[in-house]
């Protein structure tokens, strides 16, 4: 499948495509277009638009994109919720002190931004290692969680 958003990613623009490569579509290809092309870029490269104003995959009823991924392909991991608890503070400004962590990807992710600038393609190569360790920190963090008895 391809995928398509806006370019010049960070945040939530990176962390859909590691869950997506991860957890939906091994193969998916990722492509970033001005945010006034999103919506014909869908339609000629036969593309799901994420990110966007308008997009199912986007920022609904409160959630950032990446919680939308996880609802639509009903992805159920405990990790996986609590690394979505991290991005959508990284990503939903005012939302940043819902859990430590989103303070410092929010800082991460927007640092690997302004170094690699729109080199989309670049950040996600570089960034899917950092979300890999956050997601077996994660992982770590809720087998740690006592279950009710």
């Amino acid at each position: 499948m391809r995928w398509v958003t806006r370019k010049n990613a960070s945040v939530d623009r990176i962390a859909c495509p590691w869950l997506i490569k991860r957890f939906v579509d091994p193969e998916a290809e990722f492509l970033y277009v001005p945010v006034g092309e999103v919506a014909s870029a869908a339609e000629r490269q036969g593309a799901i638009p994420y990110d966007v104003s308008g997009a199912e995959l986007g920022h609904v009823d409160g959630r950032c994109s990446f919680e939308s991924v996880i609802l639509k392909y009903n992805l159920k991991d405990p990790a996986l919720d609590r690394l979505a608890m991290i991005v959508h503070g990284a990503d939903v400004t005012a939302d940043v002190n819902i859990t430590p962590e989103a303070a410092g990807l929010k800082a991460i992710a927007h640092g690997f931004a302004m170094v690699h600038g729109d080199n989309d393609k670049l950040k996600i190569e570089l960034e899917t290692p950092l979300y890999d360790a956050l997601y077996a920190w994660c992982q770590h963090e809720v087998g740690r969680v006592k279950q009710p008895a």
